[in-house]
């Protein structure tokens, strides 16, 4: 859990998103070391997708738009049961050209 929190504290101010864990993860324990998103809440096998599809969904949301579970839960195999967290703003700039 040392490496969220110095992730963190070396990117202070910047909008960093940590997805950590695996199948059957301490959840609570990486959620309270500082990471936006985990598996398995529910200590379940997840889909090995499904961090994949948090990732793209954040990346390809605008930076202004604040993703949380609720919203990704419906594209994941388990839902809420293999991945929880806190949300995270979305990563992709959008620039008038």
């Amino acid at each position: 859990m040392q490496t969220v929190q110095k992730a963190r504290k070396w990117n202070k101010g910047k909008n960093l998103v940590i997805f950590a864990g695996a199948c059957q993860s301490f959840f609570e324990a990486i959620m309270e070391a500082g990471a936006n998103f985990a598996s398995s809440p529910d200590r379940i096998m997840i889909d090995f997708a499904d961090p994949l599809i948090v990732a793209e969904i954040i990346a390809t949301s605008e930076e202004y738009k604040y993703i949380t579970i609720e919203d990704i839960a419906d594209k994941l195999r388990d839902g809420m049961k293999g991945i929880g967290g806190i949300g995270a703003n979305g990563k992709m700039k959008v620039t008038n050209s």
